[in-house]
Order: structure tokens, then sequence, then C-alpha cells
């Protein structure tokens, strides 16, 4: 018997590797790494200028304000009022504490003086009186507030920090005790004057003035008139603009004035 053939091997291709499973690597470059996040910067200090014809106070207020962990910088010093605006000029402050008892140029002139510029810097009285006339002639010229000169350190810094920020360092009740307190024969000049000038506001802008007057935030405005804070902010910046006002301090005085707030 003849040997059998030997077997043909299978037709078709021979069988390749085995593909791996998952989608191909991508080809293209790598994405550049972004960059390192750290800590956000720290606030720029807030500048203050300090002005008093006693060095003494003055030497204690840079004990006091001057420190590091306070936030704010002490740019200069003045001992007359005749030298704040040049130092304004040369220094930028953002806040001036202020004197009103001093020989040449006191600081309500030079209060009056400052507030009449476009880059005015937000004012602070100093004084030993919280009710006096001259200190309601300086808010009404456009002062943020005032302390008295024996406030404790942590609330003088809070108070810069404040006025700073574009709030008032005065409740209403001090406002009220300092017009009652200069009250007169005035009182009812002052009501006309101040009632012809609330008259250009429109009924909104009338119920946030007062609210103002009344000693509120702009988040308790908003919570008590149902409006966003963005809108209050709108509106307090039309009060100052149509009555020519510098900051809250001089439309809660006009409210007074005009009795909105009896």
């Amino acid at each position: 018997m003849s040997p059998s053939p030997p077997e043909s091997p299978a037709s078709g291709p021979a069988p390749g590797p085995t593909p791996a499973s998952g989608p191909a690597p991508a080809t293209g470059p790598r994405p550049e790494p972004g960059p390192a996040t750290g800590p956000e910067p720290a606030p720029a200090p807030i500048r203050l200028l300090i002005v008093d014809d006693d060095p003494l106070v003055r030497a204690g207020l840079r004990l006091m304000l001057g420190g590091g962990s306070s936030g704010i910088e002490i740019v200069a010093e003045a001992s007359d009022g005749a030298e704040v605006a040049a130092l304004v000029d040369r220094h930028r402050p953002d806040v001036v504490l202020m004197d009103i008892r001093m020989p040449t140029v006191d600081g309500l002139a030079a209060t009056e003086q400052l507030r009449r510029r476009e880059d005015a810097p937000e004012v602070v009285i100093l004084t030993t009186f919280n009710a006096d006339e001259h200190v309601l002639r300086a808010l009404r010229a456009g002062a943020a507030g005032f302390v008295l000169k024996d406030t404790p350190p942590a609330e003088l810094v809070a108070a810069v920090r404040r006025v700073a920020a574009g709030e008032p360092v005065l409740s209403p009740v001090v406002t009220a005790q300092l017009i009652e307190h200069v009250a007169g024969s005035g009182r009812d000049g002052r009501r006309v004057r101040a009632g012809a000038l609330l008259d250009r506001l429109n009924d909104r802008e009338r119920e946030v003035a007062i609210a103002v007057g009344q000693g509120r935030s702009n988040a308790e405005i908003s919570a008590a008139l149902f409006m966003s804070v963005a809108t209050v902010k709108a509106h307090v910046s039309r009060i100052l603009t149509k009555l020519d006002l510098n900051n809250r301090v001089q439309i809660a005085l006009l409210a007074h004035d005009a009795g909105l707030l009896d």
C-alpha cells in the first residue's frame, strides 16, 4: 500500500497578533500644564494721612495704626491743615484722619477743601467731643464720620477700614444727637432746603434715602425694599449725583433735616 499524502495546510491568511483592547493612544502633543496656583496676594494696605497739631497724639496714632497686621500704611503726617493739600497730592492717601482744632488752617476748612476735589480721599474727623457744631459742619462738608481721641485701638483700626470701604462711621443716633445739639433757629430753614432737594428724587430713590438715614446697610435695604443689592447701590449712586452729595452720611443728614426720620 502506498503511503497517504501529507495533509495540506488550512487555507487563508495566517492569524496575526491579537490587538490590545481600549482606545488607541493619542498621537498629538500633550497640553502644557497650567500655572501653579498659590495663595492670593494680600490686598494693598490702606494709605492713611494723619493730621494733628499735637506731636504726642500723632505718635500715639502712629503706634496704634501703623502695625503690620492692621492693613494700614501711614504715608505721611501733618501738623496743620495748611499742609494737607500738598501731602495729598504727593502721597495719594485713601483716608485722612483729621483733627478739628489746629492753629493756622483748622480741620473744618481743610476738610471742605479736600472734599471739593474730584479725587478726594475719605476724611475721618478726630475730636474730643461727640456732640459739637464743628463736627456737624465737617460731616455736612463731606467727612465720612468721626472718632473720639480716646477710641480704643482696635475700634480705630476698624473705623479706618470701614471708611476706606465706603462705609460711614457714624450711627443715626449720633447724627440725631449732633443735630439736636445745634438745632437752634436754623431748623426751619434746613427743613425747607432739605425738602426741596429731596423733591428731586423719584419715589424709589426717596425710599432708599430714608433707609440710608435710618442707618440700614445695602443688604438690609435690599431685603426691606425687595430689590437687589446692586440696585440699591445704583440708587444710592444716583441720589449722590442728583443731590450733589459726597457720601451716605450726607444723605442721612438730609433725610433727618427734612423730617423724614421723625
